[in-house]
């Protein structure tokens, strides 16, 4: 198979993004808004100071953050190409269908990646980094996590049909799924039943295994509810699931749309 037009899709996904200044700026302040004020005002609700404040333990949280936000905000120009016309020259093209979505997955998670760089450049700057960071653990966090937030964002792009939809389905996916994780509070600390939801989002252990890095200087109490390979095997069937589910939607969408544009072509000759 010629990789070529996997490829092309992949850069102009990430391509869009560094001409979008304004989303990169606010992929940027939302996760600081998070750190800095709600994690400065927990702060001194329960007095905490050094390395066991909260706005440390924040820190795997909101760099999570970036990426569930920029991967399934990146997920939205696959709705628009369905919109525009731009998949239907897709679909076309010489290449199986299920490509079309695995390309879309890496570009969303190419750009979430690059929005979660950017926002750890600047939490070294503001202090908020440790100096025992996992390295190997932090590449394969990012990696994993971008995956399984852009394999999200693709396959509800997959069932929405508008712009209009996506936006509001995508605030009904990113708020359960980000609060109902370990971004702002110890899994293992939650009530049984928000406990249980949490086991079962995937984020969860998304974030979990950002803090298996060891991003910043965090005491005994925000330790990880997992371990590795628990977060890892967890992230990689939602990832695998996610995508064979998008693709096989997209497939049967794309059939149907075919065969409605053959049909108006043999009505109108």
């Amino acid at each position: 198979m010629n990789y070529r037009p996997v490829l092309a899709v992949v850069q102009r996904e990430v391509l869009k993004l560094f001409r979008q200044r304004s989303r990169l700026l606010s992929a940027m302040i939302r996760p600081l808004i998070w750190l800095l004020v709600i994690g400065a005002g927990f702060d001194a609700m329960l007095g905490r100071t050094g390395a066991e404040s909260y706005k440390y333990f924040l820190v795997p949280g909101v760099v999570g953050m970036a990426m569930l936000f920029g991967a399934m905000l990146a997920a939205l120009s696959t709705v628009y190409d369905k919109e525009s016309g731009v998949m239907r020259m897709l679909v076309i093209a010489p290449f199986e269908h299920y490509w079309i979505v695995i390309a879309k997955v890496l570009g969303a998670a190419i750009a979430g990646i690059i929005q979660a760089l950017l926002l750890l450049a600047l939490l070294a700057l503001f202090g908020y980094l440790g100096g025992g960071i996992q390295w190997g653990v932090l590449v394969l966090a990012l990696v994993m996590t971008a995956l399984a937030c852009a394999s999200l964002g693709i396959l509800t792009a997959a069932w929405t049909p508008t712009l209009d939809n996506y936006a509001v389905i995508m605030n009904l996916v990113i708020f359960p799924v980000f609060f109902l994780s370990g971004s702002l509070y110890p899994v293992a600390q939650l009530p049984d039943v928000l406990r249980t939801i949490a086991s079962v989002n995937p984020y969860t252990y998304a974030v979990d295994l950002l803090k298996h890095a060891n991003l910043s200087m965090t005491g005994p109490a925000f330790t990880p509810d997992f371990s590795i390979a628990t977060d890892v095997a967890v992230l990689g069937a939602f990832i695998a699931v996610a995508t064979g589910v998008a693709c096989l939607r997209f497939s049967q969408e794309s059939r149907y749309s075919a065969l409605i544009h053959v049909l108006a072509r043999k009505g109108g000759g």
